[in-house]
């Protein structure tokens, strides 16, 4: 029995129909570097090899009644791959708008939650020949960088790569018995009063001086401050898809010529194309928008229990500048003063306040929040969602066949409608957009737009 932590329960407890919350990476393979040649019962094989030696594909929750603290992961001693993995096609004439409309009906549809959280579809009927993957998780059982590695387990260097050596994890043996289940949860919900007693001090005399920072201007914006635009409002499971990829070494060329970060340089290509999207729909604020921006705590942390390690801070997106040079310094300066605003808090307490996470009031209080649609009531805490995924630099084979193309979907919540998610690979940056189709129809304008930002930044650069 491994409990999901607070972090990871959250993510079950804020889902609803319309608010669903697994990541989906699309990948587009060249199935011609199969050994023997692509078929789908040589992909199904390859991939059953992999998910029997990796714990996180057989494992599902189970949540008595009995059980007071957070669901557990246990072994599926049921597990049937076939649940898993579907053969698909695209429609014709099966260019990327139609793959990105397949994808966006697959990823606003709800995991089932009676077996483990993910799905595969393998997608045949590509124009050019080339076959796709979409891989669906759910969040409370991987983050960014979690579902990064577990792509690379399932691939490898080479298309005839050797079965990965994964990292040890605790194997669940079959359901627990009420008995451990009941006690384990009396010892969680006991030392739940002492575990605030602990962290209370560390928050009453970090607000002030965060919120002080803040409010000076030294650090990153503050929540409620956003520009109201069209993104901003209240969601349903329908989605919209679109992806873009990009040169790493133009996104290079930028960082070295202005001496930024490469981080500095996705914002700043993000703020530009969505600069262009906005004006072309009429609505571009006379202020930054405001992104908040996901960041991997792996390596800072000291908890090792739960899947998402991850904390957050607040940009400032200058949208409102039409020089791309001065985007890019508004930028460095900008998350500057954020990241050194973000490590004022430490990198467990996100983790720590959320083992307080409660089930029903979360639940009850997202539901009523959307019939109520108090998105459009409030001040906008932020306009979307913007991640940066370091992934591996290297060519990947997924079972045997060539990466072309990765691209991450995140989830979108009630309030920011537009999730934009950038992963690094093989000398390319993939883009993926994934918005909320009733306030971002077409995504494409947005995507095309990425090509055009990235060409204005490489033209402003000082060694041209």
């Amino acid at each position: 029995m491994q409990r999901l932590s607070g972090l990871d329960a959250s993510f079950l407890y804020l889902e609803t129909p319309s608010q669903v919350l697994h990541v989906c990476g699309l990948l587009v393979l060249d199935g011609s570097t199969i050994p023997g040649g692509y078929s789908f019962e040589e992909v199904k094989r390859r991939l059953a090899e992999r998910v029997a030696l990796i714990p996180a594909f057989r494992r599902k929750l189970h949540n008595p009644l009995w059980n007071l603290s957070h669901p557990v992961w246990v072994e599926d001693e049921d597990f049937d791959l076939d649940n898993h993995v579907h053969r698909i096609g695209v429609p014709s004439p099966g260019d990327d708008r139609e793959l990105a409309e397949l994808c966006a009906h697959i990823a606003g549809q709800r995991l089932d939650r009676a077996y483990p959280l993910w799905q595969l579809y393998v997608i045949e009927g590509l124009s050019n020949g080339q076959v796709a993957v979409l891989l669906k998780m759910h969040h409370a059982s991987v983050d960014g960088v979690g579902g990064a590695s577990l792509i690379t387990y399932l691939a490898g260097l080479e298309p005839d790569a050797p079965l990965p050596e994964v990292p040890h994890e605790e194997q669940n043996n079959g359901l627990p018995t009420r008995a451990d289940l009941v006690r384990e949860s009396v010892e969680s919900v006991i030392r739940r009063p002492f575990e605030m007693v602990r962290l209370l001090p560390e928050l009453v005399e970090l607000v002030p001086r965060w919120v002080g920072k803040a409010l000076r201007g030294k650090g990153m914006p503050v929540p409620f401050t956003a520009p109201r635009t069209s993104l901003n409002g209240t969601i349903t499971g329908h989605r919209s898809v679109a992806f873009a990829q990009v040169e790493l070494k133009d996104v290079k060329r930028v960082k070295n010529a202005f001496g930024v970060t490469v981080n500095d340089v996705v914002l700043a290509l993000v703020s530009g194309a969505l600069r262009q999207f906005l004006l072309g729909r009429g609505e571009l604020p006379e202020d930054p928008l405001v992104a908040t921006v996901p960041v991997s705590v792996h390596e800072r942390t000291e908890r090792d229990h739960g899947s998402n390690k991850v904390s957050a801070f607040f940009a400032s997106l200058p949208t409102h500048l039409g020089d791309p040079a001065a985007r890019v310094f508004f930028l460095a300066e900008a998350n500057r003063l954020s990241k050194d605003h973000h490590y004022d808090i430490d990198a467990d307490m996100l983790a720590d306040w959320a083992q307080f996470s409660p089930a029903t009031a979360f639940g009850l209080g997202v539901r009523a929040y959307s019939s109520l649609r108090l998105a459009e009531r409030h001040p906008v805490v932020h306009n979307l969602i913007i991640s940066n995924v370091p992934g591996p630099p290297v060519p990947l084979y997924l079972l045997g066949a060539r990466v072309t193309g990765l691209y991450p979907l995140g989830p979108v919540f009630h309030g920011a409608g537009l999730n934009i998610t950038v992963l690094s690979n093989d000398g390319k940056i993939g883009v993926g957009l994934i918005g909320a189709k009733e306030l971002v129809k077409d995504l494409w304008p947005l995507a095309e737009a990425l090509p055009e930002a990235l060409d204005e930044l490489l033209k402003a650069a000082p060694e041209n």
